[in-house]
């Protein structure tokens, strides 16, 4: 069975590139385009992975992560920030209330597939 991969972010162009690329490294995808639809797609399609923009209209990515980490029936969700917020308070922010990992935009596709896998124990 395929690991799930959730995408959320409120750019339409980011969306489409990431779905294109989880989908084609073998992943089930689904996608959010705001904080608020993000908790209810974990809800139903419970995903393995999260890639979570930062700044979303509703919740932010920070706001996500934080209610995600409250809910211990969440606690096995890996989530991975997604963002151009890049300065180090917001990495230690983003780190610091639960996030797996933060990444900074732009950043290389074949290295954000390689981390995804990784993280997923996926080769």
């Amino acid at each position: 069975m395929s690991k799930k991969v959730l995408i959320v972010d409120d750019e339409p162009n980011i969306v489409i590139s990431l779905e294109f690329l989880m989908k084609k490294e073998g992943f089930a995808v689904a996608v959010a385009n705001d904080g608020e639809e993000a908790l209810a797609k974990v809800a139903s399609f419970e995903p393995d992975l999260i890639l979570l923009d930062v700044m979303m209209p509703k919740k932010s990515g920070f706001e996500v992560c934080e209610i995600l980490r409250a809910d211990p029936s969440k606690a096995g969700v890996l989530i991975v920030m997604l963002t151009a917020k890049g300065r180090d308070t917001e990495v230690a922010k983003g780190l610091a209330i639960g996030a797996d990992a933060y990444i900074t935009k732009p950043f290389s596709t074949k290295d954000l597939a390689a981390r995804v896998k990784t993280m997923l124990g996926v080769t």
